[in-house]
């Protein structure tokens, strides 16, 4: 099919401005769950508090967030994101203070909660933002631009972790986590301050209370479910991984292993947003799926650092692409005025699955040893087969998509 273009994208006015801002924003997100591990650890001498304040983290950034996007979808970006702002760099400076202070672990688990209650949706919002310019006249290139925000993503989870464990390194955690909350909050004021482009309020079409209804629906869950399971395989994979080249009395090729998976989705994900594809996103989705398992399956046969760094390269090359079908079918299947909560329910899912995962394949591991976490993955792989099975009939844009004016099939 014909080639997209990405530079046409970020010629489109105002898109360059949202989305460069919600990039240096999400650089500080992706920074903020380890750095809060490692001002932990440094206070503390004590990796087991650090988890339990990450895990507090991680669980109020799940519940919490689809409700800051609900307010967000009523009240628009321009008006939520400042106030969400400026609290989340007060909870960051609160747990920066209580560390500094030496406080209980109790009081420091609920500093964490605390920022991760109020962590900006930035990647969600801006997904949003690239919904709304293009799905009317330019809806073929919506999966171009989800690429694009993947490309995006990845590449903060590559440089953001990078970067705090740097200066964590270096002594400095308290640093690193003053450097994740400035580059949050000074990408999102920015974001929110680029007016032109933000999607309109639910409160302005007067469709709130219909729309809220329009979640309540089988494709969403099957979409909730996928994203469930793809943090399953997250949480799973990286445990696994761990635990293969430790087992090899390679521990050291740990970090390379995983570089190369997400090297191989960087590249894979820009690829696949240069074309414009003709099999439809379910069947998409499908393929995607079912490469995915297959590549989980060999897993289970790998006997070297070296053959599992081949195959990982195989599993990281699909996660960007579902990742893109994902927002395509989301994007295609749920009323616009609820859009940017949908965005942070898959979200949520996604890091549910992975909090799950985590202790699930450790038990496996104990049991079986690394082949057990991968058979965990295997399993989550299969169910997102299955899933795509039954998306095949329900994850197919109607005729007139909810809140559109017209079909925009890609």
């Amino acid at each position: 099919m014909p080639s997209a273009d990405y530079r046409s994208l970020l010629r489109t006015p105002g898109t360059a401005a949202f989305f460069l801002s919600a990039s240096l924003g999400r650089v500080g997100l992706a920074m903020t769950s380890l750095g809060i591990v490692w001002l932990v650890h440094d206070q503390t001498g004590t990796f087991a508090a650090a988890g339990q304040v990450s895990g507090g983290f991680a669980v109020t950034d799940a519940l919490v967030a689809p409700q800051l996007a609900r307010l967000v979808d009523r009240f628009g970006q321009t008006r939520v994101l400042p106030p969400t702002l400026l609290a989340h760099a007060l909870a960051v400076a609160v747990l920066v203070s209580l560390a500094a202070a030496d406080a209980s672990h109790a009081l420091l688990a609920l500093g964490g909660a605390l920022v991760g209650a109020t962590v900006p949706q930035l990647a969600a919002m801006s997904a949003a933002r690239w919904a709304a310019l293009l799905r009317t006249d330019r809806a073929a290139e919506l999966p171009t631009a989800f690429a694009l925000e993947s490309v995006g993503n990845t590449v903060a989870f590559l440089v953001g972790p990078a970067v705090v464990s740097a200066l964590a390194a270096a002594g400095r955690p308290m640093t690193g986590m003053v450097l994740a909350a400035s580059l949050s909050v000074v990408g999102g004021l920015v974001l929110a301050a680029q007016r032109g482009s933000a999607p309109p309020t639910a409160a302005d079409s007067g469709t709130h209370a219909r729309a809220d209804r329009s979640l309540l629906r089988s494709e969403v869950l099957v979409l909730m479910g996928l994203n469930l399971a793809l943090g399953v395989f997250f949480g799973a994979m990286q445990v696994s991984v761990t635990a293969f080249v430790v087992e090899r009395g390679a521990p050291g090729a740990a970090a390379p292993i995983l570089a190369v998976s997400s090297c191989s989705g960087l590249l894979a994900g820009w690829l696949y947003g240069l074309r414009r594809w003709r099999a439809a996103p379910p069947v998409q989705l499908l393929a995607a799926t079912g490469a995915l398992t297959l590549g989980t399956s060999l897993l289970l046969t790998v006997g070297s650092p070296l053959g599992l760094g081949s195959v990982v390269a195989l599993t990281g090359a699909t996660i960007p692409v579902l990742l893109v079908l994902f927002s395509v079918l989301t994007e295609a299947t749920v009323h616009r005025s609820v859009l940017t909560q949908a965005f942070s329910w898959l979200g949520s899912a996604s890091a549910g699955g992975s909090a799950a995962a985590a202790a699930v394949a450790g038990w496996a591991i104990d049991a079986l040893g690394a082949r057990g976490g991968f058979t965990v993955t295997a399993a989550a792989a299969a169910a997102m087969t299955l899933l795509s099975l039954v998306g095949l009939r329900l994850l197919r844009p109607p005729t007139v998509r909810p809140g559109h004016a017209a079909s925009t099939r890609t």
